[in-house]
């Protein structure tokens, strides 16, 4: 079978990440987003049937929005992606809705951008599907950066992939468009779903997207200011912002997997002296050192607890280092085992230095495991 054409990022290690273009666009929507996910995520971006990379012969007319949500499962299948977490502009994104109410055992988690549950109705879509087999993609392709794009701000790059896009196939999708309508099953939806609307959106105003989230139980609604349709083009750093904070879950994570290594009561402890002064740098802990370096799952917590130990040997932080062999006994680490990298800390960091670190983790041991002192 032929494949959407795809572009992945990241490591393959990581939690994937779909993400779904808007119609007359290609995968380079996501060129300004996409590579910030790709640091958490193993992203993988898809061009729709005859648009970018992806062959048109993929779609034909009279074509649904659940054929090509089957085009993208296909791709995930091929990939080895069994359940991913999925971002979708317009288009895109109701490929994401359709997802979530028939298929949801493969999401993790949904986002819908600038887009609805329903396109305005048939007429509109059956109307351009019309033109655009009659008349080809140029004319439409002139009018695209008023559609997209607030006055003034264009993205030529995404504008030439409307006019080289397949006529046959953008129609096709039109079709899709104009059967589209998910209002009645929304209330279905159980993945954790967030709504992103462009304040200055016309072709699917905030209203629709409100309308998603007033349907979904637990759905979170975004409105971005001076953002138009194609919003991850137009606000990356607003449209990124907001996946992060959706897709990332670090700081939750982060506080779960800190609590998992240095223990309930250094972490009550920790918690407890927080001042709104210091809040910040707590937050940015659990974020990035516990919600994505010691989640990474690429080495073991074990040998994470080894690098650490090593590292503040390196750099004389003894009370960080009482802190880290608490977590590495927790961790599973032997008394043996933590002597054995103080030993390999004397050959390259210093005998002084592991003799300090000696003498630490032996206090340590000694109050945590009864080790002779």
């Amino acid at each position: 079978m032929t494949l959407l054409a795809h572009r992945a990022e990241g490591p393959s290690s990581a939690p994937p990440l779909l993400l779904g273009p808007s119609l007359g666009t290609s995968n380079a929507l996501w060129d300004k987003v996409a590579p910030e996910l790709s640091i958490t995520h193993r992203v993988v971006r898809w061009d729709l049937p005859g648009h970018g990379g992806s062959a048109a012969g993929l779609i034909k007319a009279g074509a649904t929005v659940g054929d090509l949500a089957d085009l993208v499962l296909a791709l995930a299948d091929s990939l080895g992606i069994q359940q991913f977490a999925y971002a979708g502009v317009s288009l895109g994104g109701a490929v994401g809705l359709h997802l979530a109410v028939h298929r949801p055992q493969r999401l993790s988690s949904l986002a819908v951008i600038c887009s609805s549950a329903h396109f305005n109705g048939a007429k509109p879509w059956q109307e351009r599907a019309a033109l655009v087999r009659r008349e080809g993609l140029a004319g439409l392709a002139e009018s695209a950066d008023a559609r997209w794009f607030t006055s003034g701000f264009t993205v030529p790059e995404l504008v030439d992939d409307h006019r080289r896009a397949d006529p046959d196939a953008y129609a096709a999708c039109c079709d899709a468009l104009a059967a589209f309508d998910l209002r009645d099953r929304l209330p279905e939806i159980a993945v954790p779903t967030l709504l992103i609307a462009g304040r200055d959106d016309p072709a699917t105003p905030p209203a629709h997207l409100r309308e998603i989230a007033d349907a979904v139980p637990g759905a979170a609604l975004v409105e971005l200011p001076g953002a138009s349709h194609l919003a991850p083009a137009q606000c990356p750093e607003a449209v990124l912002t907001a996946l992060r904070a959706h897709f990332g879950g670090t700081a939750g994570r982060g506080m779960e997997v800190r609590r998992e290594v240095l223990g309930d009561a250094h972490v009550d402890r920790a918690q407890s002296r927080q001042t709104p002064f210091t809040a910040r740098f707590q937050d940015f802990i659990s974020r990035y050192a516990w919600g994505e370096i010691w989640t990474d799952p690429t080495l073991s917590r074990r040998e994470r607890s080894m690098i650490t130990l090593t590292a503040l040997v390196a750099h004389g932080h003894y009370d960080e280092l009482a802190m880290h062999v608490r977590a590495a006994r927790r961790g599973g680490l032997t008394p043996e085992e933590i002597g054995a990298v103080l030993l390999q800390c004397a050959v390259y960091c210093g005998v002084p230095a592991a003799n300090s670190a000696f003498a630490t983790a032996q206090r340590v041991l000694a109050e945590e495991d009864g080790t002779p002192g």
